[in-house]
């Protein structure tokens, strides 16, 4: 049992670890963009904010639920 616990928790924080890279990725491409000049209208940023968090619910969902886990994202886990 003490492989399944560690191979969730290697999943998790796996999922933690992409979902925190797009967020840096988000705001590094915002402050970059900043920089340059270019402003982004309000309402364009909050919608990229509710595609990320859209997408971050697809990798926790696809971690919880086997259901959704059909590709190789995580190798190592199971059917």
């Amino acid at each position: 049992i003490g492989d399944k616990i560690m191979g969730f928790f290697e999943a998790f924080m796996r999922a933690l670890i992409t979902i925190a890279f797009f967020v840096l990725i988000y705001y590094v491409g915002v402050w970059a963009l900043g920089a340059l000049g270019i402003i982004i209208p309000a309402m364009i940023l909050k919608v990229f904010m509710v595609i990320m968090a859209l997408i971050a619910i697809l990798i926790l969902g696809r971690l919880f639920y086997p259901f959704f886990n059909s590709g190789p994202w995580w190798p190592n886990r199971g059917p």
